[in-house]
């Protein structure tokens, strides 16, 4: 399948196509959440990796968790603090969250923001996607999406020859990934950010 638009992209997630995009860190394969049993079997992934939700703004993944005031409270203040950034937050999921997202524990899902103009667009009009990175399960995140388009020919990929290198190419580095705890903050992935635990 050749790389398409950015409309055609969101036209494509909308219908509950899976699509690959660039992202702050690496490029991501997303899918709606109802259909996120489709990346695990593309990428041939192990069910106990969850995907997580990444969205365009908290007020679109606030829904997706449940917690006490104060617990929202705590996680508001992180997320002002380093969204939109590479940091993926765990916290206790509500039950708007398909439990094909995270098949082994459905009491959690991993939302993020990510820094990146075209990402953000992009959610801004398909609505929150369950992502991961673009690759093989056990292989190296693929870095372009003409590699990505290689890989998977089914897949919806950004045609990004339009955008600048910064946009084009993350990081490299994955997300730092926070759980939330009755202690705190635990670190399941080290990245970037460094939160307090």
């Amino acid at each position: 399948m050749p790389k398409v638009s950015q409309s055609q992209l969101i036209d494509a997630a909308k219908t509950g196509q899976v699509v690959s995009f660039p992202t702050d860190t690496v490029p991501a394969l997303g899918v709606l959440p109802e259909n996120a049993s489709m990346i695990f079997a593309i990428k041939q992934r192990s069910a106990d990796k969850p995907l997580i939700l990444m969205g365009a703004s908290p007020e679109n993944l606030w829904p997706y968790v449940i917690g006490t005031p104060k617990e929202l409270d705590i996680w508001r203040q992180i997320a002002q603090r380093y969204w939109p950034g590479p940091l993926t937050l765990v916290l206790p999921a509500s039950s708007l969250v398909p439990e094909t997202v995270n098949p082994t524990d459905s009491s959690t899902i991993g939302i993020r923001i990510p820094n990146h103009q075209t990402a953000q667009e992009i959610l801004e009009k398909t609505g929150c996607l369950a992502t991961t990175s673009a690759n093989l399960s056990g292989n190296l995140p693929l870095e372009t999406m003409t590699a990505i388009a290689d890989t998977f020919p089914n897949v919806y990929t950004l045609d990004d020859t339009t955008l600048d290198n910064r946009e084009k190419s993350g990081s490299g580095l994955p997300s730092t990934v926070a759980k939330w705890t009755e202690q705190g903050w635990k670190i399941l992935r080290s990245g970037s950010i460094i939160i307090e635990p």
